[in-house]
């Protein structure tokens, strides 16, 4: 049985309604390379400059597309009830749920109080709920967060301490990175607002 195309020696392209689909000449880009010892480039979420000049809306509107292409891609039928909905309900999840913590607009202020208590011992918030995304695969990270520090006379607000974690967390992320972000807004922040107080 001859099968069209089977003995050709260039790689086969696909198409996409009656269109050939253009080809990824350069199969490996370094990708492979690495394999899975993927590391933290930089203690920033890698963003670019013209990161926020869209608005939530219009990245919504090009996610959706996009995902729609995805979705044609690997042979959904787009007209059954079940899918016609789907690449904008994924835009809306990308941008105004699961990575909403990219934009600054969406990062929490720190309240911080009096220690009347004077209570001098480690606080301790345990059992934060966390949901991530990692920035390698794009597959869920779940876990838990605790947050530990010693008062220096000002304690920080419990629900802010949930908000930072559920801030960082909500973006692709690696966990050292998560780590060290949740880290250096306390301190920044806590330093800050505890100056401004006794000044």
């Amino acid at each position: 049985m001859k099968v069209n195309g089977f003995f050709k020696t260039e790689t086969a392209r696909p198409k996409l309604n009656g269109t050939h689909l253009p080809l990824n000449n350069n199969n490996n880009n370094g990708h492979d390379l690495i394999g899975d010892n993927h590391v933290a480039t930089s203690l920033e979420t890698p963003m670019r400059e013209d990161a926020f000049l869209l608005s939530d809306e219009q990245k919504m509107v090009l996610i959706e597309n996009k995902f729609r292409d995805i979705m044609n891609i690997l042979g959904l039928d787009l007209t059954d009830d079940s899918l016609n909905g789907t690449p904008h309900r994924v835009a809306k999840m990308y941008v105004k749920e699961i990575f909403s913590g990219l934009s600054p607009e969406n990062k929490p202020n720190i309240s911080v109080f009096d220690n009347k208590f004077k209570y001098g011992e480690m606080l301790v918030e345990k059992n934060i709920n966390m949901n991530s995304t990692c920035e390698h695969h794009f597959l869920p990270i779940v876990g838990k967060a605790h947050v530990a520090y010693v008062s220096s006379g000002q304690v920080i607000g419990l629900s802010k301490i949930n908000r930072v974690v559920d801030y960082f967390a909500r973006r692709p992320q690696v966990q050292e990175r998560l780590t060290v972000q949740i880290f250096e807004i306390f301190v920044i922040e806590y330093i800050a607002n505890c100056n401004l107080r006794t000044n």
